[in-house]
């Protein structure tokens, strides 16, 4: 079997022979060995390997006939997809938190899960979070020896994706991944595989073209362009926060003035109006207090000059604005739509669609799946189910990895990222 996601043509082909079977057990239900060699075009002999390997990673489970079904002569096996089986690992390494998800072998969601944790544990005691965290999903966890890949979410720029590696810092995260899972890992940037997410499942599924925006504490985005995810020169693409729209604005993370992110995140909307203290004030003084009204319309101006920019030069039909600065509504996302408006070039083209993010929480861990299954996507059969973001679980303060402690963050801000 290849040792990454993306390989060789050798890899690539048997992966599509294991594809095109795993299809056809979806489509027809129990086969025989004969029965695929027939439907599938394959020769005995590599559909007899192509089987048994499946059959060795639990993928597949063999089973006799009926007895009264039987002819005379040795009972013929039949083989069907192992609905326990997990074919495919999304990990979403977020800020203070651990999102997972989990698809089966027909590609269908089978559960996600999350925890939150401190901002000083560290990667060894994330891993042990995640592995635990995977073991409680639904149905007893993922069978691990039948992955065929772990998508991993970060935060910040993650770099190259598959063979290339990720930023160097992060090379030890997906090779104890790798280690600890049995499987290929690929890595990417966690607001970049949210877009993914909800171009594949959540808010603008079916739209080809898709900029998604993420205003929370940090400020990030991602770029889906004819249905696949853009990550541009050393995987910076999506970086929106760190487009500076005041040029003596205040001071950023990254080191320059006046980004996005330092002007329109939601720690710099609570520094507008520091009655709130934290969303839940924000939200409460919305729609009644003008100053609340009024910082949350800036962040959005703001936010709307630089997705304006963005739509001009690659014209995306949607615009899915998420993180928790989304949740105020109308304020932010009519500043959004009126900055459009205003600033792209009236060319006879509509405005794009703005949309709120739909998948929340889930969006990370769900859009690394999505990175997995686009490496190896089924030819035939039902297309992927929609998940159920509400589906989610939080796990109690007791539930985070030992050692771990949750300080009490700085004016009440949550601990999810």
């Amino acid at each position: 079997m290849p040792t990454d996601l993306e390989g060789g043509p050798l890899a690539r082909l048997r992966r599509g022979h294991e594809e095109l079977v795993l299809s056809l057990l979806r489509t027809h239900g129990p086969l025989s060995r004969a029965g695929l060699t027939r439907l599938s075009g394959l020769s005995r002999t590599t559909l007899y390997a192509i089987v048994g390997d499946l059959v060795a990673r639990g993928a597949l489970v063999g089973a006799a006939p009926p007895a009264e079904g039987r002819r005379r002569g040795r009972p013929v096996e039949t083989l069907s997809l192992d609905p326990a089986a997990g074919q495919a690992l999304g990990i979403d390494f977020a800020r203070r938190a651990v999102h997972v998800a989990a698809v089966n072998v027909a590609h269908e969601v089978v559960g996600t899960a999350s925890a939150a944790h401190g901002a000083e544990v560290t990667w060894a005691e994330r891993l042990d979070l995640a592995t635990r965290l995977v073991g409680e999903l639904p149905g007893g966890g993922v069978r691990l020896a039948s992955l065929s890949g772990v998508g991993v979410g970060v935060v910040g720029p993650a770099g190259a994706v598959g063979r290339a590696g990720p930023a160097p810092h992060l090379t030890p995260v997906t090779e104890l991944l790798g280690q600890r899972f049995g499987a290929p890992v690929l890595l990417d940037t966690n607001t970049r595989l949210a877009a993914l997410a909800e171009a594949t499942w959540g808010a603008a599924a079916g739209v080809p073209d898709v900029a998604y925006l993420r205003l929370s504490y940090g400020v990030g985005g991602g770029l889906v362009v004819a249905g696949n995810l853009h990550r541009g020169r050393g995987g910076l693409a999506g970086e929106f926060g760190h487009i500076t729209v005041e040029e003596d604005g205040a001071p950023c993370s990254c080191g320059k003035r006046g980004c996005l992110e330092s002007a329109a995140s939601l720690g710099a909307v609570l520094d507008a109006y520091p009655p709130a203290g934290d969303l839940a004030g924000l939200l409460a003084a919305l729609p009644d207090e003008p100053a609340a009204v009024r910082a949350v319309v800036l962040a959005g101006e703001r936010a709307g000059r630089v997705l304006a920019a963005v739509c001009q030069a690659l014209a995306p039909s949607a615009v899915v604005l998420g993180g928790e600065l989304a949740a105020t509504g109308e304020p932010l996302f009519g500043a959004v739509r009126r900055a459009l408006d205003a600033h792209l070039m009236p060319a006879g083209r509509p405005a794009p669609d703005v949309r709120p993010a739909r998948l929340g929480d889930a969006g990370g861990a769900l859009g690394a799946l999505a990175l997995v299954l686009r490496e190896s996507p089924p030819p035939t059969g039902p297309a992927v189910p929609v998940p159920d973001p509400t589906a989610i679980r939080r796990p109690a303060a007791a539930a985070r990895p030992q050692g771990a402690t949750v300080p009490v963050p700085s004016r009440g801000r949550p601990s999810w990222p």
